[in-house]
């Protein structure tokens, strides 16, 4: 008598917090609709489920019909759910109680609409960390999925990942079941027989289980697989055949994890998906990778490479981008401060701000769409209002962990940050309001996918599949000259009272292209930092490069006023000579195309000549943006534009937009200036 192979699916679906309304419909209609409309009408077949609670919420809220195919399969028994961080962090990078609260908030939920308390969780983004075991036994869960690299990183073969593994942290015990690679890749996108033969594979022993636990957007939403999963009908095919195959029963993990032996112990380093793993990475460090790949071989690397060619981990994000590190550390602080506020708003929206999407990136856009970064600090900003009231007050701390301070000049209608590390700059700059942070912009940086345009080489067509279609990691992508075009690198980030000493060949086309001539060490290194009161001071004791250095010093003060704040810069150098002295801004806002400046309409470049003032008023916050000097000078100013991959290719996304304000000196600098912000 043959084995009997227990399949266990499960689906993920999830859309990032405040995601755009179109979005979630165009997933209803070609994705989660479908989908469940297929499977309610094969209530026999057993499978796992997890939704985000945001978006069950959605469901729920404005899909009537779906929800109510949803809640008729959890009584009949089909679906078992299970749980994650309510809105979806990586759950390794927030605070222990936040992660026992966040479990809990959606267990709670699915306890009170399904009437199933969840005992399986998601990792959100397969990301592990060991130290997660406690704090998931707290939450009343007892086992987990992950993929089979995850196993391999630890030394584990292929073939013996066919049930789950225990593991432990300080005693506290966890169940870990490893997804297969070959069915994510079979399913859905090889033909039903093929599928079926991948599940048939796993017939080791008695009890072995072929376990599947993967994105939901797959069936439907990524390109090409609406038509092939639905218009072709795969999955109510594939379906019919798990049920009419005798050799492959479904099953609910849970039920397998209470009927059967574990396969053992297993300890399992900090790890996620290979692909994660790559693009954490930092660019160089990634085509390295890639070419170690390639001389190794297809075959030698599954075989062998496997267990010890590796990327970075998931918290490498955070040390790549500035941008997420400077948002996870935002949650990490109200994270803190709940105890001190203690009320139910401004913890909903702590847990809203620390959603996964935002502070890393991918094949989908993440850290590079401007929009989930907005819905992140649209939270941060909530809890900041909630926290602070009406106080007006400098608070300084040093919470990204890089050994200088950060000081916050909260009034009642704005928070402005700066940053010792970074110049002395403007990193923050919330209308308290609009829940808007006008500084959310994105440096333009060296990513390894952009490799392929530089090079000027058409991209060799991937190997078609030969009895399905491919996934969108090998998806072909159309390149151009205008996506070439758009690969400029930024060598300081991209805040706010950037200091940048030139000379007369600063020009909006260098400035944009980032080559100017630099001769000051001001934009990208850092400065002492002094406060009271009232004002805070930035200081650095620097120098201009001839090449050799000659002792120069720059000083910048901050002092916060109802609508903003006034500034004075000086600057004191021994080189005798005329040069320009740039004061760079950069600004995100939430729509472009009502931008005006100095009551011109917004271009993708422009400059304006002889003026002792930048005005730019944005339409959709109502609200003008000024910053007024004691002293003449040009404005220039570009789009910030960043090329970034994405499931259907390359995107370009405005990040906001540079603005350098020119001025002559010679030898010594005071300028004196401010900014206010103004009701329109």
């Amino acid at each position: 008598m043959t084995n009997t192979t227990k399949l266990l699916f499960g689906i993920h679906m999830h859309q990032p917090v405040d995601n755009f309304d179109w979005v979630i419909e165009h997933g209803v209609e070609v994705c989660y609709g479908p989908f469940f409309e297929v499977m309610s009408k094969y209530p026999e077949f057993r499978f796992s489920v997890h939704c985000s609670g945001w978006l069950m919420e959605q469901i729920k809220e404005k899909h009537p019909k779906l929800y109510k195919q949803i809640s008729t399969l959890a009584k009949k028994g089909s679906i078992e759910f299970f749980s994650a961080g309510y809105y979806e962090p990586i759950l390794s990078v927030i605070p222990g109680q936040d992660r026992v609260t966040q479990v809990d908030l959606l267990s709670d939920s699915i306890e009170k609409q399904f009437k199933q308390r969840p005992k399986g969780l998601w990792l959100t983004e397969r990301v592990w960390e060991s130290s997660l075991i406690p704090d998931l036994n707290k939450a009343g869960i007892k086992y987990t999925v992950m993929d089979d690299y995850h196993f391999q990183c630890a030394g584990f073969d292929e073939e013996i990942l066919d049930g789950y593994y225990m593991s432990e942290e300080g005693g506290a015990q966890i169940g870990l079941f490893p997804i297969s690679k070959k069915l994510r890749y079979a399913i859905p996108f090889l033909n039903v027989e093929t599928a079926i033969k991948a599940i048939k594979s796993y017939t080791r022993e008695k009890n072995s289980a072929a376990i599947i636990f993967d994105d939901a957007e797959k069936f439907g939403m990524w390109p090409g697989t609406h038509e092939w999963v639905y218009a072709k009908g795969w999955l109510e095919r594939f379906v019919q055949a798990v049920i009419a195959d005798e050799a492959i029963e479904t099953m609910h993990y849970g039920t397998y994890y209470e009927q059967e032996k574990t396969r053992g112990i297993a300890y399992l380093p900090n790890v996620s998906y290979y692909e994660m793993g790559e693009w954490s990475l930092r660019a160089n460090d990634a085509l390295k990778l890639e070419a170690f790949k390639q001389e190794m071989g297809h075959d030698r690397y599954e075989n062998e490479g496997v267990k010890f060619l590796k990327g970075g981990i998931w918290k490498n994000f955070l040390v790549k981008y500035e941008e997420s590190n400077r948002i996870h550390k935002r949650t990490l602080e109200l994270s803190k401060a709940r105890e001190s506020v203690k009320k139910p708003s401004f913890d909903k929206a702590l847990y809203k701000a620390q959603t996964n999407d935002s502070l890393w990136h991918g094949v989908f856009g993440g850290l590079y769409l401007p929009n989930l970064r907005d819905n992140a600090y649209r939270y941060i900003i909530e809890a900041e209002d909630i926290r602070y009231g009406k106080k007006s007050l400098l608070v300084s701390d040093e919470n990204e962990l890089d050994g200088y301070e950060k000081v916050k000049a909260v009034t009642p209608k704005y928070i402005f940050r700066f940053d010792a590390a970074h110049g002395g700059q403007m990193v923050e700059f919330d209308n308290r309001k609009a829940c808007f942070n006008w500084q959310n912009t994105l440096t333009r940086r060296k990513e390894a996918y952009h490799q392929r345009l530089l090079e000027n080489k058409p991209q060799e067509a991937p190997i078609a599949a030969e009895d399905g279609i491919d996934t969108i990691h090998h998806a072909m992508t159309q390149v151009d000259d205008s996506l070439r075009d758009a690969i400029i690198y930024d060598w300081y980030l991209k805040n706010s009272f950037v200091d940048h000493i030139s000379d007369a060949n600063f020009s909006a086309d260098n400035f944009r292209h980032c080559n100017f001539h630099e001769f000051g060490d001001f934009a990208n290194q850092p400065f002492v930092c002094k406060s009271d009161k009232k004002s805070v001071t930035f200081s650095r004791d620097g120098g201009l490069f001839f090449p050799q250095k000659v002792e120069t010093s720059l000083q910048k003060t901050y002092t916060p006023k109802t609508e903003g704040f006034d500034f004075e810069i000086s600057l004191k150098t021994k080189v005798e000579g005329d040069f320009n002295y740039v004061l760079e801004h950069n600004f995100h806002f939430g729509e472009y195309e009502h931008i005006t400046v100095n009551s011109e309409v917004l271009e993708e470049q422009g400059s304006i000549n002889g003026t002792d003032f930048l005005e730019i008023y944005d339409a959709y916050l109502k609200q003008k943006i000024i910053i007024k000097l004691e002293a003449v000078c040009d404005i220039y100013y570009y789009q910030l534009k960043t090329l970034s991959q994405s499931e259907h290719g390359f995107d370009l996304s405005v990040q906001g937009v540079s603005f350098a304000m020119v001025v002559p000196f010679n030898e010594t600098l005071r300028l004196k200036g401010s900014l206010e912000v103004l009701d329109v």
